[in-house]
């Protein structure tokens, strides 16, 4: 099976149309016309992460991040970008990403932080006007769901941490209010904060916000900053969980490489 074949997979659920305009997502580096020997998915591609799909003969791999993301004026060794990419074509690996076209389809990104929340009712936050997917749903970014019943902020709180499998929340101030509709979006969500304020929203849940930003929340919704790489920690699964459903019979893993650059002192 030839490499389009996936390409074509992964674009009928996430067409690149649907990418914002700063972002490079699709086929990076590679002959689509390849035969492919297996799918390697991770959140970020790295040199590791190249390292692996040699060691377990995948000749593509699909990240949400793109490698290459600005202009690369020359291809020398002192840049971990450089490295990686020159690995990948010495080495005759494609590099495909998925970025925030996966981002903005309901049942992409934003979908693996509403399910292990539970959250119900869900639709864009900011739909793209005139813009919808192939089954007629809106396309754009963010997510808005109800929890399925009131939950006062702090057990809230506990319940994102625990399902989100995460170390540390940065939040605003606890509301007065129990909470039901939340909004999300995976990765920087700060450009969503005038959004925010136009609906009724309780609480919302993003990362990658700068001090002033919880300024905005001004005490009526509580606002969540849970970190880039833990708000997409469940993507590469979720892209696995697709391609093996599109493709019963072929070898399509998730990278056991831990991309995440930051750590914490607890």
């Amino acid at each position: 099976m030839q490499i389009k074949a996936f390409i074509t997979s992964l674009e009928d659920w996430a067409p690149l149309q649907f990418q914002e305009s700063y972002d490079n997502a699709g086929l990076i580096v590679g002959d689509p016309e390849a035969n492919c020997t297996g799918v390697l998915c991770s959140l970020d591609c790295t040199e590791a992460v190249v390292e692996e799909a040699i060691e377990k003969g995948c000749n593509l791999i699909v990240s949400h991040h793109p490698i290459i993301f600005k202009g690369i004026k020359q291809f020398s060794s002192d840049h971990y970008v450089n490295r990686t990419v020159l690995k990948a074509i010495q080495n005759n690996i494609a590099l495909y990403a998925i970025h925030t076209n996966l981002d903005n389809v309901i049942h992409g990104v934003n979908s693996t932080l509403a399910d292990r929340l539970h959250l119900e009712n869900r639709k864009i936050l900011a739909p793209i006007p005139g813009l919808f997917g192939s089954n007629g749903q809106a396309v754009g970014a963010g997510l808005v769901g109800e929890l399925p019943l009131e939950t006062e902020p702090e057990a809230f709180l506990r319940w994102v941490k625990e399902k989100l499998n995460l170390n540390v929340i940065k939040h605003t101030k606890l509301i007065d209010k129990k909470l039901i509709t939340i909004a999300l979006c995976g990765g920087s969500g700060s450009f969503l904060l005038d959004q925010i304020k136009t609906q009724k929203i309780d609480c919302f849940i993003t990362s990658d916000l700068k001090y002033h930003d919880f300024f905005e929340a001004d005490g009526k919704y509580l606002l969540l900053d849970i970190g880039h790489g833990e708000s997409e920690h469940f993507v590469p699964a979720l892209i696995v969980d697709y391609l093996k459903r599109k493709f019963l019979t072929f070898a399509v893993l998730e990278s056991e490489v831990k991309t995440q650059p930051i750590s914490y002192l607890k």
